[in-house]
């Protein structure tokens, strides 16, 4: 028996893990000193709490824990790396490269810098109904390039249609210009082996609430050497994080991000190999009993080009958003959290070329730690029943 409702908005947020709350309960009781208290000894037990964690952090991602800068969240991490590093560079050269199918938390701060005197280039990524849709690739980040660019941000798995790009391919590239690589990582965190080394990214933005851990923390990456990244930053006061975020830390926060992060790395490869398995029988389950279904975004046979856990669909005939108000037994969405509340067709969909019916008809499925194969069951008999009645009355209108 399936208990209701069924999340499977996994993508928006997650359930915070049991040993991820049993590790941060302290921090709220006997060990809730502040790490800038330098008198007492509960400023001298968070600073020892602070320095484990960030260096816990630090080893999971291939990282130095110098080079972790705890922010609220992916939101501030990209604001920081966009605004923080353009600032110092504005002087070397005003023209940054991204991608059109970005996060609105990097695409808004680059309308911000373009009225600042930035020249902006989106790159344009692969169109439906090609294997590779959603993808860019090293090339176009070559051909871009100018001898005025001063920063690539280019998000490592995107949130709506689980699009992996070849982040480690696009670094070399820049690297051979001397040009920044900034990579969000929000939604590859924990699905997939993360390491900058690895990646060659000089800035990478990460959160919590994304991976089971609680909403309000997040990390940004900044390289350290070779080359030693520079930022301005954004949010002055008490020069916490080596004068780069002001503010007292969120130390519950802070341990619930290491704890997240571990167990992640703990179930890493067959967590994964779970939502995938899991995801193409929801896909199956799909297409086998209604017609008119159309995948968005990169073929689902290969790993190494989407995220394991996203399933992003088009219904043909149906609207996406009546849809989900269907069905008050699952949680879904039609794509990112942070743009819900815009009318407007999903900007990553119109990326890829999809009509407006399609691109209203589509729904984000995001399976996560918690996602059974009951559920996944469920869910198919669910969303085919509500097609079906929908349709219906459709055609009766």
């Amino acid at each position: 028996m399936v208990e209701t409702p069924v999340y499977m908005d996994n993508h928006a947020t997650t359930r915070v893990d049991p040993r991820v709350i049993e590790a941060m309960l302290p921090l709220f009781g006997e060990a809730y000193g502040n790490p800038g208290s330098m008198t007492h000894y509960f400023g001298w037990s968070a600073k020892t709490r602070l320095g484990e964690a960030r260096a816990r952090i630090a080893e999971l991602i291939g990282a130095r824990p110098k080079e972790i800068v705890f922010t609220s969240g992916a939101t501030e991490s990209n604001n920081l790396a966009l605004c923080g590093a353009t600032d110092k560079l504005a002087r070397k050269g005003k023209h940054i490269i991204s991608v059109t199918t970005e996060h609105p938390s990097v695409l808004d701060p680059l309308i911000k810098l373009q009225r600042r005197g930035f020249e902006i280039t989106l790159l344009p990524v692969v169109r439906a109904p090609d294997p590779a849709a959603g993808l860019i690739s090293a090339e176009q980040v070559a051909e871009a390039l100018r001898d005025d660019t001063v920063l690539v941000s280019v998000m490592l798995g995107n949130n709506e249609i689980g699009a992996i790009h070849p982040v480690g391919e696009i670094a070399e590239v820049c690297r051979q210009r001397s040009v920044l690589l900034h990579c969000d990582a929000t939604q590859a965190i924990g699905k997939m082996p993360v390491d900058v080394a690895a990646l060659g990214v000089d800035l990478m933005s990460f959160t919590a609430h994304k991976i089971y851990g609680p909403k309000g923390i997040g990390a940004l990456y900044v390289r350290g050497r070779k080359p030693r990244v520079r930022l301005q930053s954004q949010i002055d006061g008490g020069g916490q994080e080596s004068g780069l975020r002001s503010g007292t830390l969120n130390m519950p926060g802070i341990i619930g991000l290491a704890r997240a992060m571990e167990l992640c790395d703990e179930e890493m490869p067959e967590e994964p190999e779970r939502l995938r398995q899991l995801r193409d029988r929801l896909f199956e389950g799909l297409t086998s009993s209604i017609d008119g279904v159309t995948l968005n975004g990169p073929a689902l046979n290969d790993p190494g080009v989407r995220l394991p856990n996203n399933l992003n669909v088009s219904f043909a005939r149906v609207d996406g958003e009546a849809l989900l108000m269907s069905m008050k037994d699952i949680a879904l969405s039609t794509g990112s959290a942070c743009s819900s509340s815009d009318p407007q067709p999903s900007h990553v969909l119109r990326a890829l070329g999809l009509d407006n019916e399609l691109t209203r008809g589509s729904v984000r499925f995001g399976l996560g730690r918690f996602t059974t194969a009951e559920e996944v069951e469920f869910a198919v008999e669910l969303v085919v029943k509500t097609i079906s009645r929908l349709r219906g009355m459709s055609s009766l209108m």
